[in-house]
């Protein structure tokens, strides 16, 4: 069993920062990727990016290719999400999620536990 707890979303104005943080819990934790979502009213969950276990593979989204960077702690069973260059459009619910490996974790449906979200709200 995997809990999640993001934190660290609010408001900030276009091309601010932002970074997002969530904690884990779970005897699993250090043998999965993971990685974030974000669903915007009226839309589906799309992928943000992934992390496998140990850090080396990352993958993005190109929507956010270049501005956000994921990386994880396995020591405080973190993993965060650092936004830089905020656009409008970036306005959504982020989630943390969880799955076997970085492949598996670029769609919903290879995501194991989620968390409960955290919104984040670019002013233009």
């Amino acid at each position: 069993q995997v809990q999640l707890v993001e934190s660290g979303g609010g408001l900030v104005q276009a091309g601010g920062s932002l970074r997002l943080s969530c904690a884990a819990s779970g005897r699993t934790f250090s043998s999965v990727a993971m990685g974030w979502f974000r669903q915007a009213p009226g839309k589906e969950r799309e992928f943000v990016a992934a992390i496998s276990w140990s850090g080396g593979s990352t993958k993005y989204a190109d929507s956010v290719k270049g501005r956000f960077t994921i990386s994880r702690d396995n020591a405080k069973n973190t993993v965060y999400l650092q936004m830089s260059r905020l656009k409008f459009e970036d306005t959504a619910v982020y989630y943390c999620a969880v799955g076997d490996n970085t492949a598996r974790l670029m769609g919903v449906y290879g995501v194991d536990y989620w968390g409960q979200g955290t919104q984040v709200t670019v002013s233009s």
